[in-house]
């Protein structure tokens, strides 16, 4: 999938044109689960009027630089404590749930609760295998889908992140800080689950965003860098040693039959 927008520059150059960023699945195990992720746009608004706000410039440029990822899932969530205190989520939809009961806990996990930001805030993770790649110096910064209205609204913020995703491109995780655990967590599939939006070298230039080949180079790399998380604290301070390691290469847009 290829999502490219363009503008006029007066420069011309390395740095001048569209900043590619590919997009790709981490693993192949329900693919078909995980929509490509999409840039933000209304197109569906009033532009009739000249003074629209679906005509502004300003709204345009905002809307463009933002990508929506969508939740795969449908997910109904309760929090509780067992008799013995201890911290648990609870599938709320029960037998009605469209993930059965012993492959939730593969995609969805409560933090521990040691490692809460807040006492009273319980912090759950959900998997998700979106990997992103460039091969110049682009910024990540994951935050929630703020465009898009949702009737019933969250009881909790969604943990933002930034990194550079060129030589850290580790897959995209939803994680969740549950302000009100006495009310519960609802997504649906199809819905916003999160935004990305990517800066590189200049704030003017334009995103094309591609799906990636999942080369051997870049699973190397990606097994080379992963999960040190688990090892290491203030792991950004391993971002020059993960640049000697990277091969000078990883973006290979997936060809197309």
């Amino acid at each position: 999938m290829d999502i490219t927008l363009t503008f006029d520059r007066p420069e011309d150059g390395p740095m001048s044109g569209p900043v590619q960023v590919g997009w790709f699945l981490t693993s192949d195990k329900g693919a078909v689960l995980y929509d490509p992720p999409e840039r933000v746009s209304f197109r569906q608004t009033n532009r009739a009027h000249a003074k629209s706000a679906a005509r502004c410039p300003g709204v345009i440029q905002l809307e463009s630089r933002y990508f929506m990822v969508k939740c795969p899932f449908d997910l109904h969530i309760g929090f509780g404590r067992d008799d013995k205190g201890k911290a648990h989520l609870i599938n709320r939809a029960g037998g009605a749930s469209t993930i059965r009961g012993n492959k939730l806990g593969e995609v969805l996990t409560l933090v521990n609760e040691a490692e809460w930001r807040y006492p009273d805030r319980p912090t759950i993770q959900l998997s998700l295998p979106y990997g992103f790649i460039a091969d110049e110096t682009v910024y990540v910064t994951q935050l929630s889908p703020f465009l898009h209205y949702r009737a019933d609204t969250l009881p909790g913020t969604i943990f933002g992140g930034r990194f550079p995703l060129n030589i850290w491109p580790r897959p995209l995780m939803w994680a969740f800080e549950w302000h009100e655990p006495q009310k519960d967590l609802i997504l649906r599939r199809g819905e916003p689950l999160f935004y990305v939006q990517f800066e590189a070298s200049g704030p003017d230039r334009a995103i094309q965003l591609v799906e990636a080949d999942r080369t051997p180079e870049l699973q190397k790399y990606m097994e080379q860098i992963g999960g040190v998380v688990n090892y290491v604290n203030q792991t950004f301070g391993l971002f020059k040693a993960a640049e000697g390691l990277r091969p000078k290469r990883l973006l290979t847009p997936k060809a197309r039959d």
